[in-house]
This record gives structure tokens, sequence and C-alpha cells, in this order.
């Protein structure tokens, strides 16, 4: 392989390209015409445009981006995260042009991509589940049988559903038919399928993904987990490598289960397979992303291996160079993801130029970014800025460098999730590991950040007026 084209933008662009780099592999880079002077495209050897600025005339065309893959003698196309990763006709077309795909079969990428499905191909593997129903439905009077059975409170979820749209809570029976036509209208909306099913919703949970990765010589590992219960409107905002709350037997029973998950679908690349984990310890299996995921980083770090490597070793058709055995973890990992987001104003995108945009640099502190000062974030895209990352021998040596790293972040002309940052990493309940996805909900309140910002202009004013009160008192003699 030696050359890629990467289908995709800003920091996940550049961070495929920075490991096909140091492999020796040439990249290609695509952009939209907002995205023409991104960094990304100035990092690949080559760069093509796709388009206007809407993904559905750029990003997501993946006919131009196979064309173009061609055309410049490409070998493989790795799609990054969002966008075409999980669509399993472009993984098929992109094979049946004669390139590699750096990803899953399109097969696994289809039964992964339904929740039913997804269930189903797992039965047999012996993977624990929510209790529930496990196919679509639509009738009312039949759902309330249902949820009578498992016991409110109950889990309506869209079977082509993610990020949290087509999901709805029902506490009580009496607003089972509202939720349900609400729900399966947003999935209907999102997805172009309003197929729900019903699940026993798990009170206390935590979501708990394992990062999985196989070659095509029959090989599956586990990468250990992620903790990535920190969530707003159902996205993650914090994640963390290892989870403070698994035990080394259960670390081992949800790995083994991730990798028969893998096999259930005979896959093959970098995925996740995420589980909920109840109060009492509990795990069930919730679905497989079938693709590298954001948060991929701080399973590097504990790991010491470079995923993206290896996705193109076993594109290439290489067997994994490593056995489950040999790979242990060290040190902890904590990633925030800096959003172009208002926490004050529920968490609601915030555009504009980045007047200043410095990053904090030092040991253990990685930043996978894609923007520059003096850019504009553009209204068409996930309003990702970067990924801050820190690592450290344990837990609380990780927390203490996020702070001093997102204190040296300087952004100014938008408003983003760095504050956010600091206050879960000063939280009592996130700094003892007794939190749930529920964290947000319970602890958090804009009037917070508020008040933590009130309280560093006072500091800041008092340090300010005893300097002027020590100038007064220096003697200052004029000068020839």
């Amino acid at each position: 392989m030696k050359k890629i084209l990467v289908a995709n933008r800003g920091e996940i662009a550049i961070r495929v390209m920075k490991t096909a780099k140091k492999m020796g592999i040439k990249t290609v880079a695509v952009f939209s015409e907002a995205d023409r002077n991104a960094p990304h495209v100035r990092f690949a050897d080559e760069a093509v445009c796709l388009g206007p600025p809407p993904s559905n005339q750029s990003y997501l065309l993946g006919d131009k981006i196979i064309e173009h893959a061609k055309r410049l003698n490409v070998d493989g196309i790795h799609p990054g995260y969002g966008f075409l990763s999980e669509n399993a006709l472009f993984a098929e077309a992109v094979e049946k042009a004669g390139l590699v795909f750096i990803g899953p079969k399109s097969h696994a990428i289809k039964v992964m991509g339904s929740k039913l499905a997804a269930k189903e191909a797992v039965k047999k593997y012996d993977i624990p589940m929510v209790p529930g129903i496990d196919e679509a439905i639509s009738d009312v009077p039949k759902a309330r049988r249902i949820a009578k059975e498992i016991g409110f409170p109950i889990l309506i979820k869209a079977s082509a559903g993610g990020g949290g749209k087509g999901m709805r809570i029902v506490e009580k029976e009496e607003d089972l038919e509202s939720q349900m036509n609400r729900a399966i209208s947003e999935a209907t909306s999102a997805f172009g399928d309003g197929s729900v099913f019903i699940e026993k919703y798990v009170t206390s949970p935590r979501h708990i993904e394992i990062q999985v990765m196989a070659d095509t010589h029959g090989n599956i590992l586990h990468f250990f987990e992620r903790e990535c219960s920190i969530q707003r409107r159902h996205q993650k905002v914090v994640e963390e490598a290892p989870s403070s709350v698994l035990t080394e037997q259960l670390r081992s029973e949800m790995g083994e289960a991730a990798k028969r998950v893998a096999k259930a679908c005979d896959y093959v690349g970098a995925g996740t397979v995420e589980f909920l984990l109840d109060g009492d310890h509990n795990f069930y299996f919730l679905e497989m992303n079938t693709r590298l995921q954001v948060e991929h980083p701080v399973s590097e770090l504990i790991s010491g291996v470079d995923l993206v490597e290896l996705q193109i070793k076993v594109a290439r058709g290489e067997a994994l160079p490593m056995k489950q055995e040999d790979l242990k973890i060290n040190g902890h990992a904590m990633e925030l993801r800096v959003y172009a987001e208002d926490p004050l104003n529920d968490f609601l995108p915030s555009v504009g130029k980045l007047e200043r945009y410095r990053l904090p640099v030092g040991a253990n502190i990685r930043v996978d970014n894609g923007f520059e000062e003096g850019m504009d974030i553009p209204i068409y895209y996930d309003p990702m800025l970067s990924k801050l990352i820190t690592y450290g021998a344990t837990r609380e040596e990780s927390i203490a460098l996020m702070l001093k790293a997102i204190e040296n972040y300087e952004v100014e002309g938008v408003e983003t999730t760095l504050p956010f940052g600091t206050f879960v990493m000063k939280h009592d309940a996130f700094r003892s590991g007794d939190f749930d996805t529920h964290f947000v909900k319970k602890y958090y309140a804009p009037e917070m950040i508020l008040k933590a910002k009130e309280e560093e202009a006072k500091i800041a004013a008092l340090v300010a007026l005893k300097q002027f009160f020590e100038d007064q008192k220096t003697l200052k003699l004029p000068t020839n």
C-alpha cells in the first residue's frame, strides 16, 4: 500500500495521515469548498476538492471520492469516523473498484448498523443483553404488553439509531404512546427508518466500551476498555481508559465478550463493542461501532499501540503482530472533546472565527487538532475543534494534567466545552469514580461555570490590586 486517500476532514484526517506518513505511505486529502484552506488539506501530499460546503454535496459523495482515488492511483481509502465510515454500500463500492477499504467488510457494517440485526447476530455467542424485545415494533397495544412484562422504566430505541436520536425513556405507562410516536417520527426523519424496539431501561448505567481489532487470519484482540459515561444529549464529551470501576475479572469477561461479538459478524479491522454496566456491575451488549472511534487515543496511550497503524497493516493482509497476553495496561489516559459549543447555553453550537487559538504543549499532553488561528468554524459539520488528551501514571495524575492543559488552551472568538471539562475534572463525583451517564443531569448547571468564572475574576482582581499597592511602595527614581 503506497498511497491512501483519507475520506474525511479535520483532526481525524490529520491523525490518519500522520501514521500513514510514519509508515512511508503517501496521502491524498479530500475537501469541500469551505475547507479549502484547512490544515488537513495542506498536510496531505495531494488534495482534491469534492464540491460545495454541505456534506451531501462533498464528503458524502462516495462515487466521486472513488473516482478521484482511481485517477490518483490510490491503493486504499480510510474513512475516518462519521460521514461514510459506516456506510456498507460505500465499503462495497470501494472493494468493487479494486481498492482497499481500510475498515471492516460491508457485511459486518450492515449487520452491526442495525441494532436489531446486531442482537440477532450475537444471540448464539452467549452475549449478555438487556431484557426486552428484539424485533421492530410500531403497535402501541403490543408495546404496552411488552413494557408491562419487563417493567417500567423502559427505553424505546431506533433500530438504525445513533447519537441519541430516536431514543426515548418512558417512566410510566400513560406516556408510552406519545413517546413511541415521537421516537418513530425522529428515527424516520434522522435515518429514513422508523423501526424501533423496546428494552428495559437500566438505571444508573455506565457506558463502557471495548476496543477490538481483528485480522484476516482469524485473530481477534481487545485493547481494554474506555469509560464513556460523561455525556450530553447521549453523546460523549469526556472519555478515559481504563475505567475506575472494572476489576481484572470483569475486564477480562467484557473483553472476551467483545471478541465474541466481533466473531459473530466475521469482523476485520478496528471496531468498538459498547456495553451498559448497571449498578451491580452486570454488563449488557449495546451495539458495535464498525469504525475507529473518536476516543481511540486513550486506548493507544494505555496499551502503547498505534491503532491506525494496525488498521493499515490488517488492510494489507498482515496478521496482528501481538497476542492478547502481550497486551498490558500502563497508566491512565483522559480525553476531552473540545467542541465549539456553549456550555452555558445547553451546549448549542457556537459559530464564529477563531480570533485566538493556541494549543497546550508539554510532556504527556496530546492534542489531535484540525483547526488553526484565524479560521472560521463551518456551520456544515460537527463542531469538534480538537481532542485534548492527557496521560499519567495514575488517574489522579491524568486529571491534574488535564486541568493544567485546559488552563493553557487559549480560544477566543467562539465558546467551547473547555470550561465544562474543568467542571467535570474538579467535581467530587467524577474524581471519586462514582458517576454514571446521568452525571450532567444530576450535577451540571451553567450557573456553576459562571460562578467559577466570577471567583476566578475576583481572585485576578485581588492579585492585581495587591500588585498595584506593592508598586506604589516601590521608590521610582527619575532617569536622566
